[in-house]
């Protein structure tokens, strides 16, 4: 059975998303895949809230381009760490596919 990590995310317009995220086998602590990603995220939301008009398309390929680099820093042939990230992403991709969604009520003032 794979270890999940749960995982809250939300938006800055309120929405919420319930994830249980598969961890890989060779995961060394939850709490710190749990924590980094939190970290991660906080980050990027941040720096988008500092600028102009910043396309979800920038914001994604800012984030591939970090997972890239990432990969490469890692003493292993690239091959291996290139092929790893490719997994890891899709199965992040498939968790968030399971994962629930709760959008923000918009009340009358």
């Amino acid at each position: 059975m794979t270890a999940r990590l749960p995982f809250v995310a939300r938006t800055a317009s309120g929405d919420q998303y319930d994830i249980e995220f598969a961890l890989h086998p060779d995961t060394g602590s939850a709490m710190v895949v749990g924590q980094l990603v939190g970290a991660v995220l906080d980050t990027v939301g941040r720096e988008i809230a500092i600028r102009d008009e910043v396309s979800n398309g920038d914001a994604l390929q800012a984030i591939a381009m970090a997972m890239a680099v990432r990969a490469t820093m890692i003493e292993a042939p690239e091959p291996v760490t290139h092929d790893l990230a490719r997994r890891l992403l899709d199965e992040a991709l498939a968790s968030m596919g399971e994962a629930r969604h709760r959008r923000a009520s918009a009340g009358r003032a």
